[in-house]
């Protein structure tokens, strides 16, 4: 701590060596940063502030049937984005700044000067944008804001109609891709079809359900026929007997025999007798009239019964079925059977023939089976992106329509652009201290630096240790009274020029604020 100390103490009696060089410095760098801060141009700034107004009663309204981009989110993003070099090339043309460039050198360094006096500030949440320009005159600021703020606007409005269109465009595109995609997939599934039309799935059922299906059919339309066999077996049997009993009995009267015609004329006219003798006597004509012709009809039914049981008897072989009713119903109830046996003949032959064909197509049925698979899947991938591709493009048409009635962002000039008639650049009152410091360090820094360049031994240590020679002694300087005064005349003079340096930068800070506060 103690070596450290006694060199801090020889750097600073080192210094103090040179300390009119270090003043003379501090007074030319004040001078020169004085003056620098003073011949520095004025510069005006012009602002506007603008709220965006993004709560529009659309958005809850449209949700879910139009496309809503992030207002907010693109507004913000503009507001970080806009200030580029054709943004900045379009605020000069709209203000007239290019007139003085001429050349492609000063072009570019006054679309510098612009960018880095252009200024766009939010303040986060509330939408509310400030946008602000230094120029070198208020008119010309107050011009740059109202191109930009125009500009701000404009760009915001039509961000997302451009988006919009090109968002459209290539929906629209992969529509027609995915059109023709589908077209080809349905054309490929209907020649598919129409090869494989014959062992297609019907009812959900794949060909294994097929085959079970058929092959349950087959059986029952088998129990179906021995049924039917069954049955036309005792109507046989029934036939048969009744016409054996018929053969042995041919000459029993006319019982056997049958006369239904006769019979059903017969009938009615005596119940009408017996109706006409209850309201008659024998002597009324109309009951002589229907006895004689009941007495007719049964003479008639008596020899056409004589007939036939002549007939039966030259030939004994002949069937009776026309004569007797009994027979009659039998034999037509043996004919039905006999046609419904031959009609599941038919049925159990067709039915075998399609278990047969099942089999055969269930040997190439997995094949078609993951062929018709592939063939689904690409069709309904095709036609679910198509159908989605459709539904947005129909929701990107509703979003424009929706921005062309009603802007889903309001911009709202809360202060109009305005120029401040006093300068607000450079700052003065605060760049004159600055220049203090910076000639008091290169005043410090000088003294500092002549030590170092010619330094000086105070001490017989600091020699020692320099020079590693031996000290034989050490002869110390008495100051007379002569000495004392002149280094004290140079104490106050070091002292007085520092002060003053200090009081002239004082004075004019406090004239600067003066000024500036009387502008105001």
């Amino acid at each position: 701590m103690q070596e450290l100390i006694q060199q801090i103490t020889t750097f600073l009696r080192g210094m103090w060596k040179y300390r009119r060089l270090g003043v003379a410095v501090a007074w030319l760098v004040a001078a020169g940063a004085a003056t620098t801060v003073l011949l520095m141009p004025d510069r005006y700034e012009a602002s506007a502030r603008v709220y965006v107004d993004t709560q529009s009663i659309l958005r809850p309204l449209m949700s879910g049937l139009a496309v809503q981009p992030n207002i907010e989110q693109q507004v913000n993003m503009l507001s970080r984005t806009l200030i580029s070099r054709p943004t900045v090339e379009k605020l000069i043309r709209m203000a007239d700044l290019d007139l003085g460039a001429q050349s492609k050198a000063e072009q570019d360094k006054l679309i510098t000067q612009v960018t880095d006096s252009l200024s766009i500030r939010s303040t986060g949440r509330d939408n509310l944008y400030t946008l602000a320009y230094q120029g070198e005159s208020p008119e010309k600021a107050l011009r740059v804001v109202q191109s930009l703020m125009t500009v701000f606007v404009e760009s915001s409005l039509g961000s997302t109609k451009s988006d919009s269109d090109t968002a459209r465009r290539f929906i629209e595109e992969q529509i027609k891709n995915y059109e023709a995609r589908l077209t080809e997939a349905e054309t490929r599934l209907k020649e598919f079809r129409l090869r494989n039309i014959d062992i297609q799935s019907q009812g959900g059922l794949d060909t294994a359900g097929r085959l079970g299906e058929v092959t349950n059919t087959l059986n029952q339309a088998k129990l179906d026929l021995r049924e039917a066999e069954s049955a036309r077996d005792v109507a046989r049997k029934q036939l048969d007997a009744a016409r054996s009993a018929q053969r042995a009995s041919p000459a029993q009267g006319g019982s056997s025999f049958a006369t239904p015609e006769l019979d059903a004329r017969i009938d009615p006219l005596k119940r009408s007798l017996d109706g006409l003798l209850q309201r008659y006597t024998e002597q009324h004509p109309d009951v002589i009239n229907t006895r004689r012709l009941i007495k007719e009809l049964e003479e008639q039914k008596r020899k056409e019964v004589e007939e036939m049981q002549k007939a039966a008897a030259a030939n004994p072989g002949q069937p009776v079925l026309e004569t007797n009713p009994a027979l009659y119903e039998l034999s037509r109830i043996a004919s039905a059977a006999e046609v419904q046996v031959a009609s599941l003949r038919a049925r159990v032959a067709e039915y075998e023939s399609r278990v047969g064909r099942t089999r055969e197509s269930m040997k190439v049925a997995p094949q078609i089976e993951a062929e018709q698979a592939q063939l689904n899947r690409d069709y309904e991938i095709n036609r679910k992106n198509y159908e989605d591709l459709v539904a947005r493009r129909e929701s990107i048409t509703m979003g424009g329509e929706l921005e062309s009635a009603s802007s889903l962002a309001d911009f709202r000039v809360i202060d109009p652009p305005r120029a401040n008639p006093k300068a607000v650049a450079p700052n003065r009152v605060l760049l004159l201290p600055a220049g203090l410091l910076a000639a008091l360090a290169a005043g410090l820094g000088v003294t500092f630096l002549m030590s170092q360049i010619r330094p000086v031994f105070f001490d017989a240590n600091s020699l020692r240790a320099a020079t590693d020679l031996p000290l034989l002694g050490v002869v110390t300087l008495v100051k007379n009274d002569v000495v004392k005064r002149r280094e004290a005349r140079s104490l106050y003079r070091f002292l007085a020029s520092v002060i003053a340096l200090v009081v002239v930068f004082l004075v004019g800070m406090a004239f600067l604020a003066y000024r500036s506060g009387f502008g105001r």
